[in-house]
């Protein structure tokens, strides 16, 4: 098997918007929570393209595979690498696949297989570039191609479309809080590699309320500059389960006044935040423990392995709200398979 790659496309952005946009010539899909790749074939040469330039052929050899049965020789596709899982799709199960041990990729690959979830179609079986074409052409296209996506065994979906905004509303009333969001495209555009001006996304935001375990000093000023983030497990214990920087500038020495008072064991009982990394100095990464007493609801778009993914925002401060009351359960994902969008 031979995997080389091709070339380098820089996949289409999107522009983050608060409100799912209507009017004529747009395209609505769904917003999958994977791993952007590009898929290039040219025969025996098969590439998958991370969003960053880097090859993801090595940690997903199924995938190789299954392109490999694809019946045409040549094409470029855009999509998502996802693995499913029965509480939704995992990430986490995908980071397990970037790995340096190859016994271990192989395993896992036969334990968790992907699939992979394509939206466009940049190169044809006839060698022709789709990239300055409109979307309502390379969806067309697209769809036409995706009939042979039975020969690779499951591992290729094609991702729904719709130009009619109650259905895309629909698809987020059918799965809920496990689908991403919403993507948006105009129809009559071409494929603007790396550009934001084609594309906008609709994050499907979820909040939870935390219990504040601790806090960081801003650097170099003695005022807070985030809020470390807590939740009680089944044992009772407070586990450190993110943070919010999300703190006014103006609101920051009120509220550095309203913790000192609480300055003081135990701060986290159960999971506690890292130590230093070697980017941050050693007053950046120290952090001081507060006794379990404020609770502060913020909003997320991701709860995986324990932990927000990416940092939090805060909504309001909740002083109707016990810390006890500030449990896992919140941020359970209701099991919904998302697959059941992709159709047969």
């Amino acid at each position: 098997m031979t995997v080389v790659p091709k070339q380098t496309i820089a996949p289409m952005e999107a522009l983050p918007v608060r409100a799912i946009p209507a009017g004529p010539d747009l395209q609505y899909e769904p917003k999958w929570d994977g791993f952007r790749c590009i898929i290039f074939r040219d025969r025996d040469e098969i590439e998958i393209q991370s969003k960053a330039g880097k090859s993801l052929a090595r940690y997903f050899p199924e995938i190789v595979s299954a392109v490999r049965a694809l019946p045409p020789a040549r094409f470029v596709l855009d999509g998502e690498l996802v693995i499913p899982r029965p509480e939704g799709l995992s990430f986490d199960a995908l980071l397990a696949r970037i790995h340096p041990a190859n016994s271990r990729v192989m395993r896992l690959a036969a334990a968790t297989p992907a699939l992979v979830i394509i939206f466009d179609l940049l190169g044809t079986p006839q060698g022709e570039s789709m990239v300055d074409r409109p979307l309502r052409q390379r969806r067309r296209e697209l769809e036409s191609f995706a009939r042979c996506f039975f020969r690779s065994g499951g591992a290729f979906r094609l991702s729904p479309a719709t130009t009619r905004l109650d259905e895309a509303r629909r698809w987020l009333s059918q799965v809920g809080s496990t689908l991403d969001g919403i993507m948006v495209k105009h129809l009559d555009l071409p494929y603007r590699s790396g550009d934001r001006s084609g594309m906008q996304k609709i994050k499907n935001y979820r909040s939870a309320d935390c219990v504040v375990g601790g806090f960081r000093f801003n650097e170099g000023r003695d005022v807070v500059g985030s809020l470390l983030l807590g939740l009680f497990d089944e044992q009772g214990r407070l586990d450190h389960v993110g943070f919010t920087s999300t703190i006014r500038a103006a609101d920051k020495r009120m509220l550095t006044a309203k913790l000192e008072p609480l300055i003081g064991p135990p701060g986290f009982t159960g999971n506690k935040p890292g130590g230093p990394s070697r980017w941050s100095s050693e007053r950046s990464a120290a952090w001081i423990p507060l006794r379990p007493a404020l609770v502060v609801e913020v909003c997320y778009d991701h709860f995986s392995g324990g932990r927000f993914r990416h940092g939090t925002q805060i909504l309001r401060w909740r002083p109707d709200k016990e810390p006890r009351q500030c449990t896992f359960e919140q941020v359970r994902q209701t099991s919904a398979d998302l697959t059941k969008l992709l159709g047969a």
